[in-house]
């Protein structure tokens, strides 16, 4: 087996682990208990998925796919357009 993604969180590594679950390859995740062990504090980087010597190919091309889509969902996301105006319909107090 080999390391083929490290993820930034437990949740980000079950997804990739399903989308290539998706593509006909078995992922194995690793690090659900280095990441609860430092209790409530935000822990980053102890995540990763892997799979069989046979499959890194394939999952390489899916992981790819799935960072180039990521990257194109974010780019701009912190600009203006973005923001929708809305007005809280309880209180009228518009947030613009």
């Amino acid at each position: 087996m080999k390391i083929i993604y490290h993820a930034a969180d437990i949740m980000e590594a079950h997804i990739v682990a399903g989308l290539l679950r998706s593509h006909g390859i078995e992922p194995h995740v690793g690090g659900h208990y280095l990441q609860g062990a430092v209790g409530d504090l935000a822990v980053q980087g102890f995540a990763e998925v892997y799979v069989q010597d046979d499959d890194i190919d394939a999952a390489e091309q899916v992981i790819r796919s799935y960072d180039s889509q990521a990257e194109a969902l974010t780019e701009g996301a912190d600009t203006d357009e973005y923001q929708a105006d809305w007005t809280d319909p309880d209180s009228g107090i518009s947030h613009a």
